[in-house]
């Protein structure tokens, strides 16, 4: 008996020594040669994420806080501002989805009744992430934020089934439009910002892995374990750089509000009317009985009117104007209640100032005369909510964006990267020298003027309407050339081709 203890330990003491060396976490002892050692340096690097846990599926997402997140953290924190506020915000939201994990390693599903609860929390979280972007739409790195506010949601992933590793692809990938422009901005003058943007598609290039390995067709659950509204804990307040806030998920819909039923007004008279068909023959028992010996009352005197009494005014034979029956129905117009940036007119002080490389007209109204003169190569120009104006930039500058305009203009000489224009109703733009691309989205009516030397310029469109370039002729006169707005796609073999829809007229 002893001898056959003795050829198990042996075995299994062999098998260890294995997984120890094929790298299987969790598994590693203390003073087993440099792998071993690693793999703890590790394990007690994961615990300031929070409460330790030995789950295989939690160690593997400690090594992706430790990992490529610390690295993109670390980028954020070297370029500052906004950049770092909204890092320390998205970290402590994967602190807490690592606090989530933690609840669901020893917890059942909970019912879908107690879904919503348990990821109430980080999808609130989330929310403040977008909505921290939202407020800073005049950051200079508001296409990083942008960038951060479109993928956030992908840590969503713990409420999708049965295949959550292709949603968090998808959010990653959402994030590419705002990317490129932060590469196309300072590719050639910071490469921190280059990294930045390779570090923050890491961290979703690996959390899809991630997902991918542990969680295949839906976040992992113990069968076993006890209520997961029991087990859920917030973060400790020491975890990371911010304080975390509590373990969840997607945002959840709306609490459900409890709808009382109005109450029928009472003198409305329906259920009296009602109450009294259902008599029958005793209809008739609530009428007033009289006595024909009672005193009738006198008739009235020739001449004499009472409230019931018709007068020649009201008599359509004499008064021609009670024949013309009712006026027509006119619809009251209201104020949506929610309008279009570019339909409204500037809410805030006007705006024309010089800070850091980016020249910010904002909020002007009815001023044909604006001029941005002695402009750099590496200064942009960002006009925002402005109505009726025309802007003239002298100079080369490194682009120009046109944001919820309306019936504005602006010329200018010459472009380093892109002209922008989004959420804009009837704008103008005009180039007088070069523009390499010109980027077009969310827009109701917009006239591009090209110049000769900008024939090659890309057009890029989205989501716009009534959309012209005019290209200029020899005799100095311009062609008007629409932009495309129908399209037909067709179906072969295991493709699509798209091509411009033809109109008739």
């Amino acid at each position: 008996m002893a001898g056959e203890l003795a050829s198990l330990v042996a075995r299994l003491e062999t098998a260890v020594d294995r997984l120890e060396k094929a790298g299987v976490p969790g598994l590693a002892g203390g003073g087993q040669g440099a792998g071993g050692t690693q793999s703890a340096e590790e394990r007690r690097q994961g615990l300031i994420w929070g409460e330790e846990c030995t789950v295989p599926f939690v160690l593997a997402y400690d090594d992706l806080l430790s990992g490529p997140f610390k690295t993109f953290f670390d980028c954020s924190m070297k370029i500052g501002g906004d950049v770092a506020s909204i890092a320390k915000m998205v970290q402590s939201t994967f602190i807490n989805q690592r606090a989530f994990l933690v609840m669901a390693s020893k917890s059942q599903r909970p019912l879908d009744s107690e879904l919503p609860q348990v990821l109430e929390p980080t999808g609130k979280k989330i929310q403040e992430v977008i909505a921290f972007r939202e407020s800073k739409r005049q950051s200079p790195f508001f296409n990083h934020l942008s960038a951060i506010s479109e993928s956030i949601p992908g840590l969503s992933w713990v409420a999708v089934t049965p295949a959550p590793a292709p949603y968090v692809k998808e959010m990653g990938d959402s994030a590419v439009f705002y990317t490129n422009r932060v590469l196309k901005e300072y590719r050639e003058k910071d490469k921190v910002h280059v990294e930045w943007v390779q570090n923050w598609n890491n961290v979703f290039k690996e959390l899809q892995e991630y997902v991918k390995k542990h969680h295949t067709t839906g976040l992992s659950w113990n069968t076993r374990g006890g209520n997961a509204m029991a087990n859920l804990k917030a973060a400790p307040a020491n975890c990371g750089v911010p304080p975390p806030p509590p373990a969840g998920n997607i945002p959840p819909p709306p609490p459900m509000i409890k709808l009382d039923p109005k109450a029928v007004a009472a003198d409305d008279g329906r259920s009296a009317l009602f109450d009294s068909i259902n008599k029958g023959t005793n209809i008739t028992s609530g009428l007033k009985k009289v006595d024909r010996k009672a005193p009738r009352p006198q008739p009235l005197r020739t001449g004499a009117r009472t409230s019931q009494t018709v007068t020649d005014d009201m008599k359509t034979h004499k008064n021609p104007s009670l024949r013309e029956g009712p006026k027509p129905f006119v619809k009251q117009s209201s104020p949506p209640n929610r309008a279009s940036p570019a339909r409204d007119g500037p809410t805030a002080p006007p705006k024309f100032a010089l800070e850091g490389k980016k020249w910010f007209i904002e909020y002007q109204k009815d001023k044909p005369d604006l001029i941005v003169k002695d402009a750099k190569m590496d200064q942009s120009v960002y006009i925002f909510r402005c109505q009726n104006i025309v802007v003239q930039v002298k100079g080369k500058v490194n682009s120009v964006i046109l944001d919820s305009c309306k019936k504005s203009s602006v010329v200018f000489e010459n472009l380093v990267s892109s002209a922008e224009v989004v959420n804009c109703q009837s704008c103008q733009v005009q180039v007088m020298g070069i523009m390499p691309t010109i980027s077009i989205e969310k827009t109701d009516g917009c006239q591009v003027y090209l110049s000769k030397e900008s024939l090659k310029t890309e057009i890029v469109t989205a989501k716009s309407t009534e959309m012209n370039v005019l290209i200029p002729k020899d005799d100095g006169d311009f062609v008007e050339c629409p932009i495309p707005e129908q399209f037909k796609t067709t179906i072969k073999g295991l493709s699509l081709t798209t091509t411009c829809s033809e109109q008739a007229g």
